[in-house]
């Protein structure tokens, strides 16, 4: 199976692009705000304590973290008071040793995005339980702005590292963004079986139940049950017709591997 995952083991990307993948690769993070006066004083007698909490998160095309948290929760209240936040991704799991794998604290501010239809689409293609609260009066979508992230990807390989190298440029490609809905129904409805084809064959994966849950000019994202992937594109897919492309490429890819296996 040493060939089946040369998309997930190409030559080693540079440190923000290596931020953007751990990003990509994850349904959840840690979220770190800092505690609202009005809370602190009540809880602890004290302001300005560092609070962490898991959330689920997702990206926009250009690596943005979106996030959909109710107003109950005390990471809301804290970013209503104050809205700078950290988010710590961990792609540490399968290692012996935790402090061997690679994590980034990706730092930002956190703006409401209420009303923007294509980002909560986005989110909930990759959260698709978050449908049962996604209209509740008290939940809202937010857009994290990075600011900067700290990389640690390994004993010896630490970066704090700019915005501009994490956020990718994704100008040209508005119409992969317009047609993004499309794309997912039509593959995870139609190509059930090339999704699986290349889940197996070109990231080493069990073929069974894999849908993608998003798409962007570099790859695209999969998702079974509680589980993610990263598909890479060999090309950079800046609408319909380039996505299409890429993946009927991908697939013959795929496919051509299956068949060397089986003989």
């Amino acid at each position: 199976m040493a060939e089946a995952k040369k998309h997930s083991e190409e030559s080693t990307p540079p440190p923000g692009v290596k931020v953007r993948g751990l990003m990509r690769r994850s349904g959840q993070a840690v979220l770190a705000t800092r505690l609202a006066a009005a809370r602190a004083e009540q809880e602890l007698q004290a302001a300005d304590w560092p609070y962490a909490s898991l959330v689920l998160v997702a990206h926009d095309h250009d690596a943005s973290p979106l996030l959909l948290i109710s107003d109950l929760a005390d990471h809301s209240r804290n970013l209503a008071e104050d809205p700078r936040l950290s988010l710590l991704y961990d792609g540490t799991a399968g290692y012996r040793d935790p402090l061997a794998g690679a994590r980034a604290a990706v730092l930002g501010c956190a703006e409401r995005r209420d009303g923007d239809a294509r980002l909560l689409a986005r989110f909930l293609a990759r959260h698709p339980g978050a449908e049962l609260y996604a209209g509740f009066a008290d939940f809202h979508l937010y857009r994290v702005v990075i600011e900067r992230a700290h990389l640690v990807a390994g004993f010896g390989e630490i970066f704090w590292l700019p915005a501009e190298d994490i956020r990718l440029d994704t100008s040209g490609a508005a119409l992969l963004a317009e047609a993004e809905a499309d794309i997912l129904a039509h593959m995870n409805t139609d190509h059930a079986d090339a999704i699986a084809l290349m889940a197996q064959h070109l990231l080493g994966l069990p073929a069974d139940d894999w849908a993608i849950s998003g798409v962007d000019p570099e790859g695209a994202d999969l998702q079974r049950e509680a589980a993610t992937a990263r598909l890479p594109f060999e090309t950079w897919v800046d609408g319909p017709e380039a996505c299409r492309k890429e993946l009927v490429r991908l697939t013959k890819e795929a496919r051509g591997m299956a068949q060397e296996g089986s003989t």
